[in-house]
Formats: C-alpha cells, sequence, structure tokens
C-alpha cells in the first residue's frame, strides 16, 4: 500500500528549509512548529508499528509540505539566472534523436588512482542533467559487469565488501563529485607488494540502458494577459491560473490516455521557465504540486488512520480504493512554481506521453585512457559518432570583454568573527571565462588598510595605531586576517583598498581550411602547438556550420618526456569543427578595489584581558 502524498515530482527545494521566515510569518511558524509537535506526541501513542509507520510517512510528508510552503512564501525576492533547462532538446529535430545521441554519445574512462589496490572508471554522458535540471526524459541505467584484460568477467556489486576475497566491481566511495563513477578494487595481500599495473586492467564495462522518450513537447508562451485563459494545442491544454511577482499557478491537462508504456512509470510533464524583463531565464526557487482539494484528501486519510487502534488489511484496502478512486477524478494536473525574481513571461513546456518510444540497448563499452599528461607520441582518437552543443559557452565568453567597472561590481564580501582572534573579511567575484586567463604572473601592488573605532552615532571615527602582526593581508586570495587580542580599542570599521586581476583578451576567428602554423583539425581534434599556444595564454572554442559552439570532450596534453615541458595539447569535441575561435591574454592589469566595511562585532569575551 503506498499512501504517502506524492511528493516525488513537486519539486520542493529541501535547501529551503534552511532559511528563517518574515517577521509576518512567525505565527504560522510558530503554529507550524506546534502542529509538528502534536504529531510527534501523538506518534508515540500509537503502539501497532504498522499504524504507526504509516501514520509517520503520511503526516510527515503533509508537514513537509506545509513547511515548504511557508519557506516559499517568505523567501525574499532576488534575482537570479539560470540557463535554459530545454536548450539541449531544443538542438534536435526530436525527442528520440536525443535518446539516441544520449546513447551513442556515453562512453567510459580509466582514471588514475592514489592506491595501487584500486581502478577507477568514469562513464562520461554526453549531457550534464544535473544543471539546472535533470534528464527530462524517464531513463535508467544499470551496469552489469567488467571485463579484464586477462578475459576474466567481475559481476557488479552494490557496494564493496570487506569479506570479499576477489576482485570487485562497485560504486565508487572516493569521488562525490562524480556519484556515476565505478570502482574496480584489487584483494589486498598482507605482506605482498602488488602494483596496480601488474594486475589485470579493465577493458571494457557490460551494462544495459532504457530511455523513453515521449511523442512530442510543446511550449506555451504565456504572460499576465493570460491568466484565467486556456491555451490548447491538440490534446494538450493549459491553463494560467494565476501570475503573480515571482510565482505562477498552473493547470494543465493532456486530454489523450497515457502510453501503455509509461503507464506505470511516475513522470514530470511539465517545464515550466520564466524570464524577466531582461530576456533571461529566471532559476526555480521550488514548487507545490498538490491542489487544496488533494492535501485535504490525503489530510482526511490521515485523520482516520490516527482514530484506528491498529492496522488490518481490510483498513489498507480500503485506503487504496479510496486512494485510486480520488486520483481518478483528477483529470487536471496543478502546479504553483516560485522563481528568485520578479517574472515578465512565462514559458510553460509539455511532455507529451499519449505516445512513447521506449529505447533499450546493452551496453559493452570499451574503457578509454586519456592521462591529461601523457609521454605518447601517438594521438588517440575520441570521434564518437554524435554532435553535442555547449550551451553555456555564450554566456562564458562574455567574460573575454570584462570591464574594470563590471569586475568591480561583482565583488562580494563576506565576514567571519566567530574566532576573534582569526576574524576574516573575504572579497570574492562570480568566476567568469576572464579569471581562466589571469595566469600565474601577478603584481598585486601595494594593499593598505586602516582599522577604525566608531562614534557616538555609529560612524566612522579614528584609526587605531596597531602593530603589524594584527593583522595579514592576502592579496592573491583576498582576505585580510586580524586578531582582536592585539587590538588595543575595538574596531568597527576597516577602509583600504583590495588588488583584482583583469586580463586583456584578443578574440579571433578563424576558418577549417586556413588554420595558422601550430593549429590542425584532425576529425574531431584540435591538435594545438604549445610552444607557439601555451596554455597559459590561450583558450579554443569550436563552432560546427549550425553556428553553435561544440562540447569539447575532454583535452589532454604530450610531453616530450617524463620530465620535459609539454609538446602538444589536443582538444576533442563531440561533432566536427568547421569554424575555431582563439582567445588569447595579451596583458594583465591590477584593478584597486576601493573599499570601507563596517565590521561584524565579534564576541571578545573569551579573550585574553
Amino acid at each position: 500500500m503506498d499512501v504517502r502524498l506524492p511528493l516525488t515530482s513537486a519539486g520542493i527545494c529541501l535547501a529551503l528549509l534552511m532559511s528563517g521566515c518574515s517577521p509576518s510569518d512567525e505565527k504560522r511558524e510558530i503554529s507550524l512548529e506546534e502542529k509538528t509537535a502534536q504529531f510527534e506526541k501523538s506518534l508515540d501513542a500509537i503502539q501497532d508499528p504498522k499504524l504507526k509507520g504509516a501514520v509517520a510517512e503520511l503526516g510527515g510528508s503533509l508537514l513537509l509540505l506545509e513547511r515548504a510552503q511557508l519557506k516559499l512564501d517568505s523567501k525574499p525576492v532576488e534575482t537570479g539566472y539560470s540557463d535554459d533547462a530545454l536548450a539541449v532538446l531544443k538542438h534536435y529535430p526530436t525527442p528520440q534523436a536525443l535518446v539516441d545521441t544520449y546513447i551513442s554519445g556515453l562512453f567510459v574512462l580509466h582514471k588514475d588512482s592514489s592506491s595501487d589496490y584500486l581502478t577507477d572508471l568514469q562513464p562520461v554522458f554526453p549531457f550534464s542533467f544535473n544543471i539546472p535540471d535533470a534528464f527530462l526524459f524517464p531513463h535508467g541505467l544499470e551496469w552489469q559487469s567488467v571485463t579484464l584484460s586477462n578475459k576474466r568477467v567481475i559481476p557488479f556489486q552494490p557496494e564493496w565488501s570487506e569479506t570479499d576475497p576477489g576482485i570487485q566491481l562497485s560504486p565508487s566511495s572516493s569521488n562525490l563529485t562524480n556519484p556515476d563513477d565505478l570502482t574496480v578494487t584489487y584483494p589486498f595481500i598482507d605482506g605482498l607488494d602488488v602494483e596496480n599495473k601488474n594486475q589485470p586492467q579493465p577493458v571494457s564495462l557490460q551494462g544495459k540502458v532504457e530511455v523513453i522518450a515521449p511523442r512530442r513537447l510543446y511550449s506555451f508562451d504565456l504572460t499576465k494577459k493570460d491568466v484565467g485563459q486556456t491555451r490548447t494545442n491538440d490534446n494538450l491544454s493549459v491553463k494560467l491560473l494565476k501570475l503573480e511577482n515571482n510565482y505562477a499557478e498552473i493547470e494543465f491537462n493532456n486530454s489523450a490516455p497515457l502510453a501503455p508504456e509509461v503507464s506505470e512509470t511516475p513522470l514530470n510533464p511539465l517545464v515550466v521557465q520564466a524570464k524577466d524583463t531582461t530576456g533571461q531565464f529566471l532559476s526555480r526557487s521550488g514548487s507545490i504540486n498538490e491542489t487544496a482539494e488533494q492535501i485535504a484528501f490525503y489530510q482526511k486519510q490521515l485523520a482516520r488512520m490516527q482514530q484506528q487502534k491498529e492496522w488490518s488489511e481490510a483498513f489498507e484496502k480500503q485506503l487504496d480504493e479510496e486512494q485510486r478512486a480520488f486520483e481518478k477524478q483528477q483529470t487536471h494536473h496543478y502546479s504553483k512554481v516560485y522563481f528568485n525574481g520578479p517574472i515578465d513571461t512565462l514559458e510553460v513546456n509539455v511532455l507529451d506521453f499519449s505516445a512513447a518510444t521506449v529505447t533499450r540497448k546493452d551496453l559493452n563499452l570499451p574503457v578509454r585512457r586519456f592521462d591529461s599528461h601523457t609521454t605518447e607520441k601517438t594521438i588517440q582518437t575520441l570521434n564518437l559518432p554524435v554532435v553535442v552543443y555547449d550551451d553555456q559557452a555564450p554566456t562564458w565568453l562574455k567574460g573575454a570583454t570584462l570591464k574594470e567597472d563590471q569586475l568591480k561590481k561583482g565583488v562580494s564580501i563576506r565576514q567571519s568573527v566567530e574566532d576573534p582572534s582569526a576574524a576574516r573579511i573575504e572579497f570574492d567575484h562570480a568566476k567568469s571565462f576572464n579569471d581562466e586567463l589571469l595566469g600565474n604572473s601577478f603584481n598585486p601592488g601595494d594593499s593598505p588598510v586602516s582599522f577604525f573605532t566608531e562614534d557616538g552615532q555609529g560612524k566612522r571615527d579614528e584609526p587605531i595605531e596597531l602593530p603589524p602582526e594584527a593583522y595579514q593581508v592576502d592579496p592573491l586570495r583576498g582576505t585580510i586576517t586580524y586578531d582582536l587580542n592585539l587590538f588595543p580599542e575595538t574596531p568597527a570599521y576597516v577602509v583600504g583598498s583590495m588588488p583584482l586581476f583583469l586580463a586583456t583578451v584578443e578574440q579571433k576567428t578563424l576558418e577549417s581550411h586556413q588554420l595558422p602554423k601550430g593549429l590542425e583539425l584532425k576529425g574531431n581534434a584540435l591538435v594545438v602547438d604549445l610552444k607557439t599556444y601555451p596554455a597559459q595564454d590561450w583558450r579554443f572554442f569550436a563552432r560546427d556550420d549550425s553556428g553553435n559552439y561544440l562540447k569539447e570532450i575532454l583535452s589532454v596534453s604530450h610531453d616530450a618526456s617524463a620530465e620535459g615541458p609539454a609538446l602538444v595539447g589536443v582538444h576533442y569535441f563531440y561533432g566536427r569543427p568547421t569554424r575555431l575561435e582563439t582567445y588569447q591574454r595579451t596583458d594583465l592589469t591590477t584593478v584597486q578595489y576601493g573599499f570601507e566595511v563596517k565590521l561584524d562585532k565579534a564576541d571578545t569575551s573569551s579573550l585574553a584581558q
């Protein structure tokens, strides 16, 4: 039985639960805390474990939903931008073409490991689906085994076993940034020095993949004038119930029945995006996908469950039947979506699963080795049969023309006074392409800093005479560290200058058939003479005939020897470049960022007297 509130597609962002409420919501917050305490007390009184578990699950979901709604309503509206969640799909003529690219573009890398008893395998996907949204289509990828160089096949197991004496294939526990990574673990033999390279090496990875593509995707573009109106396209319809400053309420429906292939599959057929007056996509802060009617139904079921003394099959059956009957009546779907910023236009995208194409494929992928630095003289090929575009490149490359005032406007200042003997001020800025080309030949210049007391009105007053060891300025890291033990008076302000660094970047566009000496295209690989084009000073981006930037798969450098300098760099792309863009740092300027910072007050009770 499953009487849980269906929150799997609610899009509730748990990060919202960490911020406090505004004063106007304090009563709601107190009421919710009281309700939570009462619910937990009522749980303690339930003796039957099955009944207690069912009440805890449904009641907990309802409380989580209410808490998320409170946080979404009270969150300050601060503008934040995101990428087009559907950009990748817009490059392919059909949803199925995206599926085929996803499967055909998958390959496996052999990664270096710090241990002689581990070999890491990294499945590399042609698309990054974690930002800004997950993969749009229902999909599953299951690894089954790895074949070693001695033809031995090692089956996949969901976790590493300490008692298994043999070679194992399991998910990697060492790399949290790549959760899809796998590890081949060789047995440790006490007293015997066995190097990884002497072990049989993985040569291919086996598995199976399944992806379900919808019949189509249709987009409805809506504005304030569409509130209350129903827009229809064939079997799809969308009604804009409300459009406020930072959220929209939408009702949508697919009048055609779901395809049999997805009748039992959890689906999220709605992708809602918003733009502000600048035309940029706003980032989402969360969503609620339950109507008041749905919440009332589940609250009623919860109340009935709480009246029971014990769980029974008859009661479970009754709840199941009621839930199925209620859900059958819900012909329309609802979503309330919140955004970080004021909404100007809304883009409601509906995936039509009234027909679906299921693609299943057995995978037998060769394990490839591309070390970032290699002494091999032969340039390997990595020509995958797909084309994938880099939709983040245009935004990223705006940093090539970054101006001094833009750099200064992007500075944020953080303070830390938890340790009054090592209080910190940090000057940071959003990283851009300009930072990537700064190199390492910095000349920060002087970084004058003075601390001041405050007067009776809280304004800056007299400077404080300090010994040199009272504070330290690290201009390259953009930090000031100060020790209040060494201050004769309590500082209230700090005034000074912190250096920022701005690269002057020269950009050129080159046709593939007219490349200068030192640059050569070999299929999908760009070969760069690193003596002519040092990696510290140059970056390369590629486009094809569509005008879109090709996504880079990876890059390597071929060294003259194990100790010698890199001579050749190779950049591999998903697709064949027909045009190159070169970006060269020609100068590096130090920009002085003048500041006056009101210091956070530290708890100095623990300082030496």
